[in-house]
Order: structure tokens, then sequence, then C-alpha cells
């Protein structure tokens, strides 16, 4: 009897953390975004295993992988690809050549050190899952998918990426530091890498499995398309995205931390991404802890904060918190 698409993702995830220790969490929501076909921002110190996180995913799929690493001197034709004039023998003509945005999966690596040209070629593509190049549109690979991190603490020499940008990654994942029993795995992890790099050549090299096919994540994906959402789930999700509009409501300090509430973007983004939860905890239906587990990440980057929750310190994720213990389950 072959593997079922659970099966195949239940691996790559025991795969990616293999690479990866003490960020299951991290892992988990990475994979969620995989197949709620959404676009991720990762956000994490440095030395936090951001871009080692992204690229065991690739490594372990099947999949054509890219990374372009931003920086303030980038053209939006570096990204997107350009017109390359050719002379041949039947004459001259003009040919696209893709950028490496036209992969699986994109390593969009610190966008905020991009200028706001460069951000927004990467918006068509993130949006339509299209590019436009002297008026020809290119389409992109059926699985696409733009994973960007970025600096918390760096921010000179940065272009903070706008809110209605913001408001198109499907999750903002936030990457902290490991406990320290895991620390001392990762140690350990990165000295057996080390000796295996530095071994004799004539030593038998282990076989690498087979990767994930694309065929699994489409499988899964049909699948999670019939996860049962029941008329409470859906008024649960409604109702969390409309106190982040009219916090004043669900008690006094969360209409002094609110400013900005929520887009329609917030409750579509808790419907996938509760689905797939669902579906990686092997239920056919939502329940209300599907729905908790995704929203720090489903509202972390929808949120606009008041000046004075930003005097006090106040987070998203304290808002976000105080939110859900506020809003009942009707």
């Amino acid at each position: 009897m072959g593997s079922t698409p659970r099966d195949e993702i239940d691996t790559l995830i025991a795969r990616m953390g293999d690479a990866i220790i003490g960020q299951q969490d991290v892992i988990r929501m990475l994979v969620i975004g995989l197949l709620a076909n959404g676009n991720l921002l990762v956000e994490g110190l440095p030395g936090l295993a951001k871009t080692r996180a992204i690229k065991a995913l690739a490594k372990n799929l099947e999949t054509d992988f890219s990374r372009i690493q931003f920086t303030p001197d980038l053209l939006p034709s570096d990204v997107t690809g350009t017109e390359v004039y050719y002379q041949t023998d039947k004459g001259s003509e003009f040919r696209f050549e893709p950028g490496p945005i036209f992969a699986n999966i994109v390593l969009a690596d610190e966008i905020n050190r991009a200028p706001a040209k460069v951000q927004a070629a990467l918006l068509e593509a993130m949006e339509e899952r299209q590019v436009t190049v002297s008026g020809t549109t290119h389409k992109m690979p059926p699985l696409f998918m733009v994973m960007a991190t970025q600096n918390p603490i760096e921010q000179e020499g940065t272009y903070p990426l706008p809110e209605a940008q913001m408001d198109r990654f499907l999750m903002h994942v936030m990457i902290t530091y490991p406990p320290v029993e895991d620390e001392v795995k990762v140690i350990r992890l990165v000295r057996g890498e080390e000796a295996a790099a530095n071994a004799p050549k004539d030593k038998v090299a282990k076989e690498r499995p087979p990767a994930i096919s694309q065929e699994a994540v489409f499988e899964a994906r049909r699948e999670i398309v019939g996860i049962h959402v029941s008329d409470a789930m859906e008024r649960y999700m409604a109702d969390l995205v409309n106190a982040t509009r009219v916090p004043d409501r669900f008690g006094p300090d969360l209409g002094r931390w609110v400013g900005v509430g929520a887009s329609p973007r917030a409750s579509l983004a808790l419907d996938k991404c509760g689905r797939t939860h669902a579906w990686l905890e092997g239920r056919d239906y939502v329940d209300p802890a599907d729905i908790r587990a995704v929203a720090p990440n489903v509202f972390r980057h929808r949120l606009g904060l008041t000046y004075e929750a930003m005097g006090d310190g106040i987070t998203p994720d304290r808002v976000i918190s105080e939110m859900i213990a506020q809003v009942a389950l009707t």
C-alpha cells in the first residue's frame, strides 16, 4: 500500500526537524504556509536559522529553489528578469530571460533592505502568481511560494514594508532563541555536519532519501479543501477579526492598544491556516484550538498599534493574546 499525502508531509516535517533543532513550531508554520498556498514573512535575530529552516523545506521537496539577497542597489529586473536582445542567423529578436523569482520556493533574504520599486516587483508575483515585463505576462509555476526574511533590530539603511504589502503575507512567523538543551543539540548537529563534509572522499556517502514530490503537496491541498468548517467556527474567525476593528468593545486595554484593525485577508488566512492545522492534526473538521494555534501568526503583521501601546512596550503578541481571551465562542 502506497503512502498517503499525510505520510509524505509527516516525513517532510521529520526531515526538517533533523536539520533544525528546537524550532518545531516554526517548522510547522512553514509547512502550513506551503499547504495553504501562501507566502510567509519570517522574522528573527541573526543566527536563529531563518534561512536554514527555509532551505531545509526546499531541500526535502522536489522543487526548484531560488535565493534573492535583497540589497539597496537591487533593481526590479534583477528579481523578475528582463528582455534581452539577441542577434541570430535569422535576424535580431528580444527574448525574455527569467529572473530568480521563477522558482517553486523563493527565499527573499532581508526583504526590507531593498527599495520600494523592488518590493513592488515582488508584489505581483506574490499576489497574482504572474510577472509582467515589457507588456507580456509570464506565469509562475503551479507550486510557488515566497518566504521573505527580515532582521528586527538592524533598521539603518532599510526600507520598511508598507502595510499593503505586509497584508499580502499569509503569516508572519517569529523565530526566537532555542532552549539551552536544544542549543547543545545544535552544537552537536553542526559538528556532525562539519565532520561529514570533511570526511575522506573514498568513504561511501550515505544515500540521500528521495525528495517529497510536488504531487504530494497538491494532493494534501485537495484534502484540506474538504476539511469541514462549522457555522460556529466561521463566526468565531469573523469575531476575532472584528475585534481588531472595534477593540474598545472588548475592554479598555484593547481600545488603547489597537489603532488599525485587520483586513478581510485575515479572515481568509484564519480559514486556510485553520483548516491546514486541523488536517495536520489528523482531523476532518476545524475546532477552536486550530484557530487559536495560527491566530498569532495571522494577526501579528496586520495590527496597527497605537503610539501609546508602543510607548508602553506592548507587543502585537500581547494584544493577540488578550483578544483571544476576550472574544467568546458563540
